[in-house]
């Protein structure tokens, strides 16, 4: 998720553990502040393009290391508090804090390397798009709540902030399992054979869903709202590839954009660069994640360091497209 929904919910956990042991906005700022620091393994350069974007939300992100590293922290928390008398409590709200950042990770498409050093899969649920107003608001409304009442009430409304926000969450994977069912039952209606099935919400809500469908000759992507009154879903096919990426397959960055994005992917060619597009984030024809990772010398490719190929995206359109289609008016996304 976003820095500002991590801060937010660090804070709200910060505040629930603490509760009158200390002062509420010492419990919410070093919240925030802890909650914040897996995050900073963005800044850290692994070499090159694909490194860094599949190492995020790797070694900064496991449980298991973060549960080591959580005594040290709350040593630290207590005394930046002047609290060392509470570091055991400190450390219950540290752990916490430490241990919910990836675990809210989890629930977006990105990938989360949860579980190393024993496995480096990266887990995604892909229920909530990694800005989403409905889960932050109520944690900032209950932290604001906390700060200024210091209260029972107070305190009251910090834990209905992060209750509202754990049941958004919950809300999330029902509606995407809903979505899914739909999506299955258009595709199977369709005759389609299935190699990947991605359903994951657009920016900023859980109404308007977009399914992503790998097939062996291409994918289709489509989308569903909750507003939609037709039964079935419709979908636009699109090229993958598939013959330029058995060119470049053997590729090491190809190899670990394959595995990361679990064979959503396709690869095209731009100009004589090759390029391969991670298909979980962002939709037809602009995608947040693509990469250059050949240059065509003629009749072969060769292999280059891999780069970020960045794309102008239409961003004034794409909210203008999708306010109306959320709420089930059937017009065609930008392209």
């Amino acid at each position: 998720m976003d820095s500002l929904t991590q801060f937010a919910l660090g804070a709200a956990i910060g505040v629930a553990v603490m509760h009158r042991r200390t002062k509420p906005w010492k419990a919410a700022l070093i919240g925030g502040i802890v909650g914040t620091l897996p995050d900073l393994d963005a800044f850290y350069d692994h070499g090159d393009a694909v490194a860094n974007v599949t190492l995020h939300r790797a070694q900064s992100h496991a449980l298991f290391w973060l549960t080591l590293a959580s005594p040290v922290v709350a040593f630290i928390a207590a005394i930046a508090a002047r609290e060392r008398e509470n570091v055991m409590r400190w450390w219950a709200a540290v752990w916490l804090v430490l241990i919910t950042h990836p675990i809210l990770d989890w629930f977006t498409v990105y990938g989360t390397q949860l579980l190393r050093p024993f496995t480096d899969f990266p887990y995604a649920v892909g229920s909530i798009f990694i800005i989403d107003p409905l889960y932050t608001v109520p944690l900032l409304i209950g932290i604001a709540a906390a700060l200024m009442l210091r209260n029972a009430k107070g305190f009251r409304w910090n834990l209905a902030g992060l209750i509202v926000s754990t049941l958004y969450l919950g809300w999330s994977v029902v509606a995407q399992a809903h979505i899914r069912s739909i999506a299955e039952a258009s595709l199977r209606a369709q005759g389609q054979t299935l190699e990947h099935l991605l359903v994951t919400p657009t920016p900023f809500n859980t109404v308007l869903w977009r399914v992503v469908a790998v097939t062996p000759d291409g994918y289709l992507e489509g989308f569903r709202s909750f507003f939609d009154g037709t039964p079935a879903m419709t979908f636009d096919r699109y090229p993958r590839g598939e013959d330029l990426y058995e060119t470049v397959r053997d590729f090491p960055s190809v190899e670990r954009i394959a595995w990361f994005t679990q064979g959503l992917f396709k690869v095209g060619e731009r100009d004589g660069r090759i390029v391969v597009s991670d298909l979980r984030m962002g939709q037809e024809p602009y995608y947040s994640f693509n990469f250059v990772v050949g240059q065509r010398q003629s009749p072969v490719v060769a292999a280059v360091p891999p780069q970020r190929f960045r794309e102008q995206h239409d961003v004034r359109r794409g909210l203008a497209w999708l306010w109306p289609r959320m709420f089930g008016e059937q017009i065609p996304p930008p392209r």
